[in-house]
């Protein structure tokens, strides 16, 4: 699980007497981020991106998927992946996770997974006007493809004042 505290250093090039962020912080954003975004590779060796919801669960970062969009194809040939979330301005802290998505296909995981996104998501997920009606009976009978994404390194991007580049690594 990487809800511990993971090795957390400061890059050199962050500005003089900024301060790491606490990995405290970042598993606050990641709780609290409404998007996030994945990046793939297409078998070819192309990128993909495209942004998906998800939810902070368990040690990872949980999203899904229909099995036959391009995000399900790229990571059924390399389940490497990264995925972001930050401020689309100057302030504020970008987090960056890079990991393997790794198939959830236990109910009793799929059933907490969808809790955490009705949860989170609220109104979006209720018929018939919420864009996701439905989402959450779809992860827990399987009719969606599940990921859960355990960080091997993340790195937050400080903005504002002083900025940062915090590194965590998380022991692999």
């Amino acid at each position: 699980m990487v809800d511990g505290e993971p090795h957390t250093e400061l890059s050199l090039f962050s500005s003089p007497e900024a301060l790491p962020t606490p990995w405290s912080v970042a598993r606050r954003l990641l709780d609290d981020a409404q998007l996030f975004w994945l990046s793939t590779v297409r078998p070819d060796g192309r990128p993909h991106v495209t942004p998906l919801l998800g939810v902070w669960l368990d040690g990872g970062l949980c999203f899904c998927t229909g099995g036959d969009e391009r995000k399900a194809k790229n990571l059924a040939a390399n389940p490497s992946c990264v995925l972001t979330t930050g401020q689309n301005n100057l302030d504020g802290v970008d987090i960056v996770l890079e990991g393997q998505a790794v198939a959830v296909s236990s109910g009793h995981e799929l059933r907490a997974i969808a809790d955490a996104y009705e949860k989170k998501y609220e109104s979006r997920f209720e018929s018939p006007e919420g864009t996701w009606a439905g989402l959450g009976d779809s992860i827990r009978t399987g009719g969606v493809l599940v990921y859960r994404v355990v960080p091997e390194v993340a790195f937050g991007f400080g903005k504002g004042g002083r900025f940062s580049q915090t590194r965590w690594s998380f022991g692999t």
